[in-house]
């Protein structure tokens, strides 16, 4: 009975963007089914694996998700990235995302046995996806950044400055960039929005008190995660942009 709402909810905002004629019906038509299709499907497959633990199918999950988000990250910025920067990038996401992951379950949350996917795949979902959005922006700030500050850098570089001094205002401006929607959502949630993990455990009937403890963790989890992948990405990703000499490649 809730699809059926929910689809009735769904046609009436198609109607309101076709009396508006904004053009955006497929798209809210193609992403709706193709989120349908996403979610029974990795509901089926969630049943199977959470049914039979395995290490394997555990790690296996976690890389598919690493290497789907280091791609959409390659993918947003086509042709606009080198292959240092890449490298950095899939290195600083992994480094990021994993050490936070394994802190978390491992030593906070203390999961018995240690790849079991009811706790793994979930958590690591979404410090693999916030850290996503955050290297996105940064990478996306630090290009800008270096292309133009250049004049600034070189001139910096000229009066003896190192790549990492000279480009420290990029590489702040970019953290900053990237962290800043995590923040702002830490800020508002219980006040202006309840986030979804807390929402559902509510729904399903755990006590908010108790959801609100769950919440709080992962969401400094979240945090770390995101701050951890970024700033790697820039101390390492700022460097591709200089030769051994200490000169600017761009």
């Amino acid at each position: 009975m809730n699809g059926i709402n929910n689809l009735t909810v769904s046609q009436v905002v198609l109607v309101i963007v076709r009396v508006r004629r904004i053009n955006r019906e497929k798209e809210i038509l193609i992403s709706s089914i193709r989120m349908t299709l996403q979610l029974i499907l990795t509901g089926f497959i969630l049943t199977y694996v959470f049914d039979n633990p395995n290490p394997f199918i555990t790690v296996g999950i976690i890389l598919l998700m690493e290497a789907f988000a280091v791609y959409t990250v390659f993918n947003k910025f086509t042709d606009k990235l080198s292959n240092s920067l890449k490298r950095v990038i899939a290195f600083s996401m992994g480094v990021g995302t994993l050490t936070c992951l394994l802190y978390f379950l491992l030593i906070v949350v203390r999961v018995n046995p240690w790849y079991d996917p009811q706790y793994f795949i979930p958590i690591a979902g979404m410090f693999v996806g916030n850290s996503m959005t955050g290297m996105s922006l940064g990478v996306k700030s630090l290009l800008e950044g270096m292309t133009t500050q250049r004049a600034m850098i070189e001139e910096a570089l000229i009066l003896g400055a190192t790549p990492n001094v000279a480009s420290r205002s990029v590489v702040n401006s970019a953290f900053n960039s990237a962290i800043i929607p995590t923040i702002n959502s830490m800020v508002g949630m219980g006040i202006v929005f309840l986030p979804g993990l807390m929402t559902g455990q509510i729904l399903s009937g755990t006590a908010p008190t108790t959801a609100i403890a769950y919440q709080i963790s992962i969401m400094l989890g979240i945090l770390g995660a995101v701050a951890l992948s970024v700033i790697i990405m820039l101390q390492l990703g700022c460097r591709t942009f200089f030769n051994m000499e200490n000169q600017q490649l761009l």
